[in-house]
């Protein structure tokens, strides 16, 4: 039976024995960094996807996808892999060298995607229907199945392969102009610069001048002579891009450009096509950050039509997703907003005209999976429940009941049918490794248990986990903590603690999540005889707008106060040994474990930061004037924050880590801190990785993690 959430928290405030079993083995740094997420990972469905119109799913079994009842009774081999190779090595497709994604479109329809081609495959015939073929070295491949066309990217030029044919978008020769990538460096919910109509008819992208963008210096160390990369940079209260989205016409081949007015330099996000096509409805944000406009263009003259609402914040405003037009009536769509405190949902009319919130209460809206019900509801990933628990709800739009369909606490994703009318849900917890359970969406019920995943780790011996709350400073405000003690724990004895910190936005520590959260290296840290701690701090995410934003104009402050309200906790503990006390953390938490080692020096023996924001005037404008304004709007602020200005205070331990090319937290950063701690005569430990951008991914981050593993071990244990 599956058992409802209920207020009383499976994971909080409670010991829990990580797995219970035969435990004799214990994890190697290997086994930590790659292994838990390779060979040591529970087990999974994999290419599980719920077939239309048969009440059967789909999953690759071997080297054969294979169909399966509902209740699981009835399994049949649809085809071998071997098999759809064949196909598209007819149709001069590279084969795939693993299980390529798919999505049914019809019964015996699925759509295939390898590399950047895709294909039509009939499993009735086991034939390919149809296929559109891209280069797979092009960048920004974006398919248009409605035309059966791709959009990409060479260089800063946008290019279409329609069939054998190719039209240029764009020939610009001036690598300051660029077409089709994403712009404003990923923030606003923007990971891409190509979005084609519903229709196919037209193509909308984005089209950015970085005339004036500073190119800074990104150099390649692995020629005979270092050759300089330069990266466009735009550091805060600078110049920075100009955005203007254009709009190609697949018939006359003709661009036009919407008519934006205002500053250059303001944010273009939210791009959406009207599902007539007549329309694209951009969020218009000023350069504050602190203003959005939702406005409408018509998408064959460019000419504004409609302001549609507008939002405002002293803060800021922080667009993430597109408008979503409900399927059953084009002149409504959906909108995301934190307007009221939270990311909720909104329903408003193609005027502007806001019909309903919704969703309401003190939780975030995490995803929209689909509609169901006749496209009646929404299927929703929410925190409703408690703040570390994701889970899956049922909402209706007319209404805004919401009903709860995944029944176990834990962090949850769905899987929906094309109809809307089953739903996999696939969830783990902290005691739970993974199970796959089928609900039909209209009753809410569930079906059938497609898996149990067994523990993959039940002959290890483990680390002892619990997740539990703090207050702040202020006296109400619930701070999540997650404490790993080691296997043979005795709290007679003095134990040396590491803080893992992040403590930034769009980022949360805690969840109800296998490890809690963690990552393989607290466990194994924890196996060799460390208390590991991490608390999420306000500034954090997923627990509103308040929470998160009080760092606005001042980071590093309230984070700082909360953190010591962690160190509190563990000094009462009474085993960890406070004078063994480390931190560590890597780009806005390599931010936070200098600020520690600097601020509270006396408290924090050793550290290790990797990829350290020290001085936020260095930072990238979208991200740092949205919770620091300018360093000219805002110079207490800045000084406050540098880290440039505390190299006098640090006394313990420190060993900065940096990627020589990382082109997120440039290197200036940790080298000008190099400066400050020579001029003043401070010790420092400085490690290099020349190949790696903002982080160290790949088998190098065992590497990287054994590196940090023995400067605790040398300075700390």
């Amino acid at each position: 039976m599956i058992r409802r959430i209920t207020l009383v928290f499976l994971a909080i405030l409670c010991v829990l024995p990580f797995y219970v079993g035969a435990q004799t083995k214990s994890l190697t740094i290997d086994d930590a960094v790659v292994g838990v997420w390779r060979n040591l990972y529970h087990e999974m469905i994999y290419g599980l996807q719920i077939r239309p119109d048969a009440k059967t799913c789909t999953k690759w079994d071997g080297r054969n996808l294979v169909e399966f009842s509902f209740d699981k009774k009835k399994t049949t081999t649809l085809f071998a892999l071997e098999e759809l190779v064949s196909e598209l090595k007819k149709n001069d497709i590279a084969p795939a060298m693993s299980y390529p994604g798919y999505t049914w479109l019809s019964k015996n329809e699925m759509e295939v995607r390898v590399g950047n081609s895709v294909c039509v495959f009939d499993v009735a015939k086991k034939k390919i229907t149809s296929a559109a073929k891209c280069d797979d070295d092009v960048e920004n491949a974006t398919y248009c199945a409605a035309n059966s066309s791709f959009a990409y990217t060479v260089d800063n030029n946008l290019l279409i392969k329609s069939g054998d044919k190719v039209m240029k978008v764009s020939d610009e020769k001036d690598c300051n102009i660029v077409y089709g990538q994403t712009v404003h460096r990923n923030e606003f919910g923007i990971d891409g610069g190509i979005f084609w109509s519903p229709k196919g008819n037209y193509l909308a992208f984005y089209r950015k001048d970085n005339s004036k963008v500073s190119d800074y210096p990104i150099v390649d160390v692995n020629e005979r002579v270092a050759k300089l990369k330069p990266e466009k940079y735009c550091m805060a209260g600078m110049d920075s891009e100009e955005v203007t989205v254009g709009v190609f016409d697949m018939k006359t081949q003709k661009i036009i450009y919407l008519d934006v007015d205002g500053p250059k330099d303001q944010y273009l996000s939210m791009v959406t096509w009207s599902p007539d096509e007549k329309s694209i409805y951009v969020g218009v944000l000023n350069r504050e950050q602190n203003h959005l406009q939702m406005r409408r263009y018509s998408a064959t003259t460019g000419k504004f039509e409609k302001l549609l609402f507008e939002e405002k914040n002293e803060r800021y405003v922080e667009p993430q997703h597109p408008l979503t037009f409900l399927p059953n009536d084009p002149e409504k769509f959906i909108y995301w907003s934190r307007k009221d405190g939270f990311w909720h949902l909104y329903l408003y009319n193609i005027d502007g005209k806001q019909i309903s919130q919704i969703t309401k209460g003190d939780f975030e809206v995490q995803e929209i999976y689909g509609f169901a019900n006749k496209n009646q509801d929404l299927i929703i990933n929410a925190n409703k429940e408690t703040p570390i628990d994701f889970t899956i709800y049922k909402v209706n739009i007319a209404s805004g009941k919401m009903t709860l369909i995944s029944g176990n606490s834990g962090k949850h994703d769905a899987i929906l049918s094309n109809d809307g009318e089953y739903l996999v849900d696939s969830y783990e917890s902290t005691t739970v490794p993974r199970e796959y359970i089928l609900y039909q969406t209209s009753t809410g019920k569930a079906i059938s248990t497609l898996l149990t995943a067994e523990n993959a780790l039940a002959n290890y011996k483990m680390p002892t986990l619990k997740i539990g709350t703090l207050k702040a400073d202020d006296g109400k405000t619930d701070l999540y903590y997650r404490l790993i003690t080691p296997p043979d724990f005795d709290p007679n004895k003095k134990y040396p603690a590491i803080v893992y910190v992040y403590g930034g936005p769009h980022a949360q520590m805690i969840t109800n999540s296998r490890f809690g959260g963690a990552a393989g290296w607290d466990m194994y840290m924890a196996q060799n005889g460390y208390v590991m701690f991490t608390l999420d701090n306000r500034g954090s995410a997923n627990r509103g707008f308040e929470f998160e934003s009080i760092i606005h104009r001042h980071v590093g402050s309230v984070e700082t106060r909360d953190q010591l309200t962690g160190v509190e906790f563990l000094k009462s503990l009474g085993y960890v040994d406070m004078d063994r006390l480390g931190v560590h953390g890597w780009s806005y938490g390599g931010f936070m474990t200098t600020t520690l080692m600097t601020d509270c020096a006396d408290i924090f023996k050793v550290g290790v930061a990797g990829g350290p924001v020290i001085d936020w005037k260095y930072y990238e404008v979208m991200y740092g004037e949205r919770y620091m304004d300018t360093p000219q709007e805002n110079p207490e602020g800045y000084e406050k924050a540098s880290l440039l200005n505390k190299t006098d205070k640090l006394k313990g331990r420190l060993m900065i880590i940096h990627g020589c090319i990382d082109p997120v937290v440039v290197w200036q950063h940790s080298l000008q801190f190099l400066n400050k701690c020579i001029e003043n005569k401070v010790l420092v430990d400085y490690f290099v990785y020349p190949n790696h951008e903002h982080n160290v991914r790949g088998l190098d981050r065992v590497h990287l993690m054994r590196t940090v593993t023995r400067y605790f071990d040398d300075h700390l244990k």
